[in-house]
C-alpha cells in the first residue's frame, strides 16, 4: 500500500468509505422493508410529531397536561383528515358520471373539428366508463382479495398516531434516553446530529404544510370564482396531495380539472387549468425559494432525485418520507461538517 503514491491511497480510502456506506445503507434499506409494519408508523408518527409539536407545546405553556394537549391534538388531527378525506370522496363520486360524459363531449367536439384524426379520441371517451368498469371490477377483486393488506395498512395508521400521542407526551424524555444510550463520549454530538435532523424534519413539515395551505386557498378561491362544484373538496385534496412534491400537485390538479370539465364545460375547465398552473407558477418561483430554502437547504435536484429513489423503493410512501428523510440526512452531515471544521481549526 506505501508503494501507491498518496493521491492514489486517498482514492482508495475513500472508495473503502463509500463502498462501506453502501454496504451498511443497503443493509439498512432491507431492514426497513422487511420491518415496514414496525418502521413506517414509526416514520409517519415522527412526521407528525415535528408539524404538530408546536401546536402541543403552545398548549402545554397554557397549562395543559401533557397528556391531555397530545389527546387534544391526535383527535383534531384525525377530525380534520377524516373530514378532508370525507368531502373529496364525496366530490367525485357526484362528479364522477358527469367527468366521464364530459369526457365524451369533449373528445366528439374534437373530432367534429379535426375530423378522423379524432377518431380514436372518441372511440376512447365511449369507451371509458366500460374500461372503467372493468378496472373498478378488477381493483374489487383484488381489495377483496388482500384483505389483510387493508388491515396492515390500518393497523399501521391506528399504530402510527398512537405513536405520535407518545412521542408528543414524552418528547421531553427523548434527550435523556439518547444520551443514556449513547457511546462514552459521544453523547453531546449524538445529541447535536439528533437535534439538526429533527429541526430539519420539523422545518420541512412546517414549510410544506404552509405552502400547501397558500395553495389550497388560492384554488378553491379560483374554483369558486370559476362556481365549480365541490370546490372546498379539491381544495382539501390540493392540501393533502402538497406533502408528496410534485406528483401531488399534479394529481390533484388533474382532478380539479377533470371535475371543471364535467360541470362547468370545456371553456372553464381551460380556465381551472389556467388557476392550476397559475398556483404552480406561483410556488414553484416564489413560494418554495422563499419558505423551504429558511428551513430546507436543499437543491430542487436533490428533492426530485430523492423522491424517484424512495418511489423506486417503497412506492407512494416512499415518495411522501423520501424528501424529509434525506432533509434529516443532511441536518445531520452539516452537523458532523460543522464538528470536523470546529476541531480542525482548534488543532
Amino acid at each position: 500500500m506505501h508503494l501507491l503514491p498518496l493521491p492514489a491511497r486517498r482514492f482508495a480510502a475513500w472508495c473503502a468509505v463509500v463502498l462501506l456506506a453502501s454496504g451498511v445503507g443497503y443493509v439498512g434499506i432491507r431492514l426497513c422493508a422487511e420491518l415496514r409494519t414496525a418502521v413506517t408508523p414509526v416514520l409517519l408518527a415522527l412526521l407528525g410529531t415535528a408539524l404538530l409539536r408546536p401546536l402541543h407545546r403552545r398548549m402545554v405553556a397554557a397549562g395543559v397536561p401533557r397528556s391531555l394537549s397530545a389527546g387534544i391534538t391526535c383527535v383534531a388531527v384525525v377530525a380534520v383528515v377524516g373530514g378532508a378525506v370525507y368531502i373529496v370522496v364525496a366530490a367525485l363520486i357526484d362528479s364522477g358520471d358527469q367527468i366521464v360524459a364530459a369526457l365524451r363531449s369533449a373528445a366528439r367536439s374534437i373530432a367534429d373539428h379535426f375530423g378522423a384524426a379524432g377518431t380514436s379520441l372518441d372511440d376512447l371517451a365511449a369507451n371509458a366508463k366500460e374500461l372503467l368498469t372493468k378496472f373498478g371490477g378488477t381493483a374489487a377483486s383484488n381489495v377483496i382479495s388482500g384483505v389483510s393488506v387493508v388491515g396492515e395498512t390500518i393497523a399501521m395508521a391506528v399504530l402510527a398516531l398512537l405513536l405520535v400521542f407518545f412521542f408528543l407526551r414524552d418528547s421531553y424524555r427523548a434527550v435523556g434516553i439518547l444520551r443514556s444510550v449513547a457511546p462514552g463520549g459521544s453523547a453531546d454530538t449524538l445529541e447535536a446530529m439528533a437535534r439538526r435532523a429533527f429541526r430539519a424534519v420539523e422545518g420541512f413539515m412546517r414549510g410544506t404544510t404552509f405552502i400547501a395551505f397558500i395553495d389550497a386557498v388560492c384554488i378553491t378561491v379560483g374554483l369558486l370564482v370559476l362556481d365549480v362544484p365541490g370546490a372546498v373538496g379539491l381544495g382539501a385534496l390540493v392540501f393533502v396531495g402538497a406533502y408528496i412534491p410534485y406528483l401531488g400537485a399534479f394529481l390533484s390538479g388533474a382532478v380539479a380539472v377533470l371535475v371543471a370539465l364535467a360541470d362547468r364545460g370545456f371553456v372553464i375547465a381551460l380556465w381551472a387549468l389556467g388557476v392550476v398552473l397559475a398556483v404552480q407558477v406561483l410556488e414553484g418561483h416564489v413560494l418554495q425559494p422563499m419558505i423551504q430554502s429558511r428551513t430546507v437547504q436543499m437543491h430542487p435536484a436533490v428533492v426530485m432525485v430523492a423522491i424517484t429513489a424512495g418511489a423506486s423503493v417503497a412506492g407512494v410512501l416512499g415518495m411522501l418520507l423520501a424528501v424529509p428523510v434525506t432533509a434529516a440526512g443532511f441536518g445531520i452531515l452539516h452537523e458532523l461538517r460543522t464538528r470536523y471544521e470546529a476541531v480542525a481549526d482548534g488543532s
